[in-house]
């Protein structure tokens, strides 16, 4: 494994050598980059002609300038870095710090996208596989290419206009006719019958109780003004709590007599854990990112203290799902605080709190809570509008890989052996499917540093993307190749973690 990894870094760094000169040469040969004050005849042309060509080294033969480029690139090597710039741009100013706040913009932009479309894509293949050629695998067969279909400016568009106009102007007076009730119902029973399917009678059963559930409960919230003023509570938080415990026990444990106390201490961890956000609330109210930090990995900590103590023969895999029980309690601590500080950020946003353009309100000058949310609802729109297609991609590779893994010998083998069905599917099928899927997650965190140029101008972020478009209008090498430059070296970085995480999932595949 040392030996592949030292002569991957190897082989990847003459990669990105290579490609930084062949785009450098590209960008510089693209135009001209004084042909805008060429065209100027305003006084003071020569002096602004001189400046920048003396900022971007025109001067220089092309392969000096990359070579004067690969010497700025090596001075951020040193540590400290105090001459690190990347180059400066048209305007003479240093590349870094535009780098830095388009990656950080980016970051925010993306990742959170990447990570739920792969969550929900996966959760969402691995069922399609188990149902295969149910009306629930149909459907999203059909919703998949869709969202494979679908343009990018246009979903955003539409998003802009129904999520965020016509939501928005909705939650001043929320109120709903009986007949969207019902019919919001209706469709919300539909859905969750397709989801769970089963013989006709069971469908309707399913159908009815979905639609008196979604009624009831919009009904409810409707007339107690929750939209207005929306929250969890302890009691709502340690209430889904203990469910989820209960569904994570059945999915990793099984509802088993020899796992009833794996059971037992995740439903006491998420009781703790509930416990402890009550006993914080006070500290709660306007905390910082260390305070929040600490609290988590206090509940999480006491949650996996709890599974181990409490989970006889089988503490280890009892621990372990009672730390993923933990991070639940911390999740929904989060949205609960987030929601409570709602009513402030809509007074302060103007009645409009769900943004259609730009990173976060200016001047806000909220709480930890209040910030954080209205950052939250500028990202909405666009993590929508890119997890849409990457969500598509995750259900598809995951559906096929797993319906391939799940035909291979040594999965008929465990169900010979007397397994149950959860062990073969969590166990055997599950894992061996995500070997497939390593590389295309591999490179799609490696492309969210290169930002989503579409997204970024329709909802006016300023990220990577727009850093590279510009530098590419402008004929301005040096932003050009700073976007570049971190594109390729986490293409081949994540490259090689994809191949590193093979040799973990499959233990048939060795590095060498």
């Amino acid at each position: 494994m040392r030996v592949f990894i030292v002569r991957r870094v190897v082989v990847s760094f003459f990669i990105v050598l290579a490609s930084t000169a062949l785009m450098y040469v590209l960008v510089a040969l693209s135009g001209n980059p004084l042909q805008d004050l060429l065209e100027n005849n305003s006084p003071g042309r020569e002096a602004r002609i001189a400046a920048r060509t003396q900022a971007l080294n025109l001067d220089v033969p092309i392969p000096g300038r990359y070579l004067l480029w690969l010497q700025d690139v090596g001075q951020c090597l040193v540590p400290g870095g105090a001459q690190c710039t990347l180059g400066l741009d048209r305007q003479n100013r240093a590349v870094l710090p535009q780098l830095e706040v388009a990656i950080g913009s980016t970051l925010r932009l993306v990742i959170a996208a990447t990570v739920l479309a792969l969550l929900l894509g996966v959760v969402t293949g691995v069922v399609t596989a188990l149902r295969q050629y149910s009306s629930f695998d149909y459907g999203v067969t059909f919703v998949a290419f869709l969202c494979f279909s679908l343009p990018v400016f246009w979903v955003s568009t539409l998003l802009k206009q129904y999520i965020a106009i016509d939501l928005n102007t909705w939650l001043r007076d929320p109120e709903m006719t009986y007949a969207s009730i019902v019919l919001i119902g209706l469709v919300v029973g539909a859905l969750w019958a397709v989801v769970i399917g089963g013989d006709r009678r069971r469908r309707l059963v399913v159908l009815a109780v979905a639609t008196l559930a979604t009624a009831g409960t919009l009904t409810v919230l409707l007339n107690s003004g929750w939209f207005q003023r929306p929250t969890f509570g302890i009691l709502g938080v340690g209430v889904v709590s203990l469910v989820a415990a209960f569904l994570w026990s059945a999915l990793f444990a099984g509802l088993r007599p020899r796992t009833r106390r794996v059971l037992y201490a995740n439903l006491a961890a998420a009781l703790a854990g509930t416990v402890l956000v009550a006993v914080a609330q006070p500290f709660m109210a306007d905390m910082s990112w260390l305070t929040f930090a600490v609290l988590a990995v206090l509940v999480v900590a006491v949650a996996v203290a709890i599974g181990w103590a409490l989970g006889g023969h089988t503490r280890r895999l009892s621990a372990q799902i009672a730390g993923v029980t933990g991070v639940t309690v911390v999740v929904l601590m989060s949205l609960d605080q987030l929601l409570r500080s709602y009513p402030t950020v809509y007074r302060k946003t103007g009645g409009r709190p769900i943004a259609t353009t730009g990173s976060e309100t200016p001047n806000l000058n909220g709480t930890f809570w209040e910030t954080n949310l209205d950052l939250v609802l500028h990202l909405l729109l666009p993590t929508l509008a890119i997890m849409l297609i990457s969500f598509a991609s995750y259900t598809r590779y995951t559906r096929a890989s797993m319906l391939d893994v799940m035909n291979q010998d040594y999965v008929r083998t465990a169900r010979a052996k007397g397994l149950n069905e959860r062990t073969v599917i969590v166990r055997h099928s599950f894992r061996n499917a995500l070997i497939p899927l390593a590389t295309l997650v591999a490179f799609d965190f490696a492309g969210v540093l290169g930002g989503a140029v579409v997204t970024e101008t329709v909802f006016g972020w300023s990220g990577m993307g727009r850093l590279f478009t510009t530098g590419l209008q402008q004929i301005d090498p040096n932003p050009v190749m700073a976007f570049f430059l971190i594109t390729a070296v986490a293409t081949v970085l994540f490259n090689m973690i994809a191949d590193i995480a093979y040799a973990f999932l499959d233990p048939r595949i060795r590095l060498r």
